[in-house]
């Protein structure tokens, strides 16, 4: 979860890189493998692809797998667009460039190609434990002995899952951010477990595609999330007990603290639905950490996710959206 980007990254906007490779200690990252290709998953695969890395992408089954790399295809389609309309490239060149980087991504149904070959594999699934769990336990038995093993989970341990892989000195974090092209940060999650070097090697792999990585601990929600998802809880219990309405809320916010969005719209903007789920997480897990414990606004999203009122996804939440446009309560 993220503030929406205003900006396109370097990488987009001078051209995309040829092959690339990287080394780093007793780790050789040239391939790239993106488990699931939701708008996170596709985001990183298209960012590995223009970086000049081999992308290896898996889903469940065909008809996700045709639409995650018809949705990558479509981005670098309208970003090579804009570059043309601007006369920074030719149309040929640009259409040249999109071929090229389509032609390093490879799809699968299934893990066999994406865990023989893959030197970091980045894990985009759905956000539950349950499914993550035995998920990184089969890529502990399955990868290769070197490969590096990340998640680009928002809210669940890091080290849940490195445990369960039987190899946690080769697992972290990626946490990007969505949009992923345009999002500058990634935070880069250790355990107490994981290898020095490892950290080093996804660390230059951030690098390389021209993100900012950010170092974190395995604490719940990271950096960003830690003191984000708070924040939207707290905004949304003022709602809930009556302080303030919505727009209000949100509009002190952007004018009084400089945030570009303001917390209930971004609340909706992420997912009402994903708010709640990472909040039921935190209070079982850290019943004591009074951060985490906001009934009146837990109670208001449990009503909310229940009469289908998700945010921007479902097109009603506390606002009314037509795709990613806010059209007010």
């Amino acid at each position: 979860m993220a503030l929406v980007g205003r900006l396109l990254t370097r990488t987009v906007q001078r051209g995309w890189q040829h092959s690339r490779a990287l080394s780093t200690g007793n780790y050789d990252i040239k391939t790239v493998g993106v488990v699931g290709l939701g708008s996170m998953g596709h985001g990183v695969a298209q960012l590995a692809a223009v970086s000049g890395f081999k992308v290896l992408v898996s889903e469940t089954s065909q008809s996700s797998l045709d639409s995650g790399i018809g949705a990558i295809e479509k981005s670098l389609t309208f970003l090579a667009g804009k570059r043309v309309a601007k006369g920074d490239i030719e149309q040929a060149a640009a259409d040249a460039e999109v071929s090229e980087v389509m032609g390093r991504i490879s799809g699968e149904v299934g893990l066999a190609q994406l865990t023989a070959e893959s030197d970091l594999v980045i894990e985009a699934i759905v956000e539950d434990l349950k499914i993550k769990l035995p998920f990184f336990e089969e890529l502990g038995r399955t990868t290769k002995p070197n490969a590096i093993l990340a998640t680009n989970t928002s809210s669940y341990s890091v080290g849940e899952m490195a445990a369960a892989s039987n190899v946690p000195h080769r697992v972290c974090g990626l946490h990007y951010f969505n949009p992923v092209q345009v999002m500058k940060l990634v935070e880069v999650v250790k355990t107490d477990d994981t290898d020095p070097a490892a950290i080093a090697a996804v660390t230059d792999f951030v690098k390389a595609t021209k993100k900012v990585p950010v170092d974190c601990s395995d604490t719940p929600g990271f950096i960003v999330n830690r003191l984000l998802v708070p924040l939207m809880t707290q905004a949304i219990a003022m709602v809930a007990r009556g302080d303030a309405s919505a727009p209000d809320v949100d509009v002190g916010m952007q004018l009084g603290a400089g945030h570009p969005m303001g917390p209930i719209q971004l609340a909706d903007y992420v997912g009402l639905d994903v708010c709640l789920a990472i909040m039921h997480g935190w209070i079982s897990k850290f019943p004591n950490d009074p951060a985490f414990q906001v009934p009146e606004a837990v109670t208001l999203l449990e009503e909310k996710v229940a009469k289908g009122e998700l945010g921007r996804k479902s097109g009603q939440g506390f606002y009314r959206w037509d795709g990613n446009k806010c059209l007010g309560e």
